[in-house]
């Protein structure tokens, strides 16, 4: 057996074909990682006009009269505009005073301009406004971030305040109810407003602000859901199972401050890996389970092949073998490939930084050194590479055609995303079944909800054995009494 797997192996690394996909897939890996450091930022930075842009607003504004009815709105959105704009170029890129700016003076501004050039002119408003926009501009000079932050904390306090007087107030059990939520919803923006000044935390988009309003935000949906959460239907447990996981996630950012959802460093595109390269993996892996058998037979090499002194079964589980040996190898490849392109352009610190993932099992956060984590995202999506592999090779063996082997692996893989979408949209109970509702193992991991309710772990296992057996079966039969006289 052996030997006959090593003279596969021989046969395969003679081909020029796999080594020019190699090359392909390393050209692939550094163009992605050049693309991450050099495109992507972590952060979305705030839109910033351009010189030229301002210059169109304003000779667009002087085409527009504010006194003609047809012009009025259009005259004042512009000048609300290009207002928000010039102020916005006062100030560094991604600075904390241009958020403040876009969230709460910019509508201040359209405010002030509505009651200068709207139809119901009214002179002493638009300068309170103006003398309000001010003051705020003076904040925003002299850095004052935290005079917004106790603003939104006495906000988010007289809120409060106001929601428990009404549900005190009132015997209405669902108005009791929405208020209860509401309140919640308030305390949630306490709670954000608290730690924004108690942390020291500047408005901005780095990540604790995005980490911030992602935990605000999640927490809201997580106190929505919970108020009927005996009635939720499966998708909306879903829903609540991947908000609790965001606001755990985001409460270990902010507590520990440290950014695990950095994209751009090679602990990030790890994180990513079989995501990222999971085409490359299935592609050289089906082009050489669906040739491995049918070249043979096409070559006529299946005749030198059967005169040695191994039963039909023999070589053909060597065949078979030696597909799951590349498997592997090409895993190992492309993944050290990876890692040494990521380390000459990222360098290796970020690789200390541990995966982060919320258990429901445990109900807790849970650290996972990045080489376990990237080992049990592999296992767990083997089974897709598996069956494809297996198919291929079935395929191969059945009808001695590699073209047509080759294909249809790559379509039931190409198809499998909107095989799963029309079972889940339409609730299609019976593709709780199929193959490709089972073989990534990683929708359980952590105890998350599977894509449909009453799936395990255990029974996708034992879904894809049964898809596995058929296919070797019924290769190995097909193979076992194949006739090569006119071969």
């Amino acid at each position: 057996m052996i030997s006959l797997i090593k003279n596969e192996l021989t046969k395969i690394f003679k081909k020029k074909t796999i080594y020019i996909t190699f090359l392909v897939v390393l050209a692939f890996i550094i163009f992605s990682n050049c693309m991450t450091k050099y495109v992507t930022n972590s952060y979305s930075s705030y839109y910033r006009y351009s010189e030229e842009t301002i210059k169109s607003m304003e000779s667009t504004l002087e085409t527009l009269d504010p006194n003609k009815a047809s012009d009025n709105t259009m005259y004042i959105g512009i000048k609300s505009e290009l207002d928000t704009a010039k102020l916005t170029n006062k100030y560094p890129e991604n600075s904390w005073q241009i958020q403040i700016i876009y969230n709460k003076i910019s509508p201040l501004i359209n405010e002030k301009n509505t009651y200068e050039y709207g139809v119901n002119k009214d002179e002493t408003k638009a300068q309170e406004m103006q003398a309000q926009i001010d003051e705020l501009q003076q904040k925003l000079d002299n850095d004052d971030w935290k005079y917004f932050a106790n603003e939104d904390l006495e906000t988010a306090n007289q809120t409060l305040s106001n929601l428990k007087e009404q549900r005190n107030n009132t015997e209405d059990k669902q108005l009791i109810k929405d208020l209860e939520i509401q309140i919640k919803q308030a305390e949630i923006s306490k709670e954000v407003a608290e730690y924004r000044i108690n942390q020291e935390i500047k408005y901005g988009n780095d990540y604790l602000n995005q980490a911030l309003e992602a935990y605000q935000s999640y927490s809201i949906t997580v106190a929505e859901l919970e108020q009927n959460l005996d009635s939720l239907t499966y998708n909306e447990k879903q829903q609540y199972n991947q908000s609790l996981k965001y606001v755990e996630e985001n409460r270990y950012i902010l507590e520990n401050k440290v950014d695990i959802n950095k994209s751009d460093d090679l602990r990030g595109i790890l994180e990513n890996f079989m995501n990222q390269y999971s085409l490359f993996i299935i592609v050289i892996v089906v082009m050489i389970a669906g040739t491995i058998v049918s070249e043979e037979f096409n070559k006529g090499t299946i005749k030198l092949l059967l005169i040695k002194p191994y039963s039909r079964k023999k070589i053909l589980l060597a065949k078979f073998l030696t597909t799951l040996i590349i498997i592997v190898f090409t895993i190992i490849t492309i993944l050290v490939m990876q890692l040494i392109v990521g380390g000459i352009m990222f360098g290796f610190d970020s690789l200390s930084i541990p995966m982060v993932e919320y258990n429901f099992n445990t109900n807790a956060i849970q650290e996972i050194n990045v080489f376990a984590y990237l080992g049990l995202q592999i296992l767990t999506q083997l089974p897709i590479i598996i069956l494809l592999g297996t198919l291929a090779f079935a395929l191969s063996t059945i009808f001695n055609n590699s073209a047509l082997a080759i294909t249809i692996s790559l379509l039931g893989f190409m198809s499998a995303s909107i095989i799963n979408q029309i079972a889940i949209t339409f609730n299609v109970q019976i593709l709780k079944y199929f193959v490709t509702m089972n073989w990534d193992l990683s929708q359980y991991l952590f105890g998350a909800l599977p894509m449909m309710p009453n799936m395990t772990m255990l029974s996708s296992i034992v879904i894809c054995i049964i898809y596995f057996l058929i296919m070797m079966i019924v290769a190995f039969i097909v193979f076992k009494k194949k006739n090569i006289k006119n071969i």
